[in-house]
């Protein structure tokens, strides 16, 4: 529910630098919390096992989903933002295939470590259509009307400016093009949110004791809370500019995912 396969990191370093057909005046500073940041790569190497764990499995079909709203499809250059350890990267390559391209962006190294050590044990070719950059989400290094598809889990509820970022996907989408932004659903039932509270109080924080990460686990409930419902996020799409955005409720409402066209 809230990380995803035990992941043994292999020493690979992520130097941020820009790629040759990025906006080249930019320097790659990332802004994000840098507490956030650190938060992230400590949780690393044990995301995916969590993940698994936690949502018995179901985030599988929740990044489904989030890849088939997005619309991407063979041959496509598509971003994948804060992209984690990869899970929708991966998933985005197998839309696009062999003739596509795939950029997954997090500000997180090690998270990008784990995600580039998972793709040198995927033997598929469209896999290796995916590169991994380490880069900030409110100020993206690519051009204007870039990509045909962009995705993002879990991430807009941690990015410093939201409708910054908003912003920014819609910068560098191609007219016409959507993005699908799949995380925690802050819902208005009490029921709902009572429940979300119970879990993580009670499986979440629990469980991830196990590994040493209470604290760092402490911190979804209130990011959760400190999240935007799902007809907030739909406002916030439009003023951020884009023509259309509906957010759909998923699994009983405890996920919820964006998805808004420019």
């Amino acid at each position: 529910m809230a990380a995803l396969v035990l992941g043994i990191v292999s020493p690979v370093t992520f130097t941020g630098k820009l790629l040759p057909n990025s906006r080249s005046r930019r320097r790659m500073v990332v802004k994000c919390s840098n507490e956030r940041r650190i938060l992230f790569n400590r949780i690393a190497p044990v995301y995916d096992n969590l993940n698994d764990l936690l949502s018995f499995g179901q985030h599988r079909i929740w990044k489904n989903m989030t890849v088939s709203w997005s619309g991407a499809k063979t041959g496509d250059n598509v971003l994948d933002l804060c992209c984690g350890s990869g899970d929708l990267a991966f998933l985005l390559s197998e839309k696009v295939g062999s003739t596509g391209k795939v950029l997954g962006l997090d500000f997180s190294s090690e998270q990008l470590a784990v995600a580039a050590s998972r793709q040198n044990l995927k033997a598929r070719s469209c896999y290796k259509c995916i590169e991994w950059i380490e880069g900030d989400a409110i100020d993206l290094p690519f051009d204007d009307c870039e990509f045909d598809a962009i995705t993002m889990g879990y991430g807009l509820r941690n990015v410093v400016d939201r409708l910054r970022a908003m912003k920014e996907m819609y910068r560098v989408l191609k007219p016409g093009s959507r993005v699908s932004i799949l995380d925690f659903n802050k819902s208005n039932q009490s029921v709902t949110t009572f429940m979300q509270d119970w879990m993580i109080d009670n499986v979440v924080v629990p469980v991830a004791t196990v590994y040493g990460l209470a604290k760092e686990y402490e911190y979804l409930k209130y990011s959760i809370n400190g999240y935007l419902t799902g007809e907030e996020l739909e406002t916030l799409a439009l003023e951020a500019g884009f023509s259309s955005a509906c957010h759909y409720e998923i699994s009983g409402g405890f996920m919820g995912n964006l998805v808004a066209e420019r």
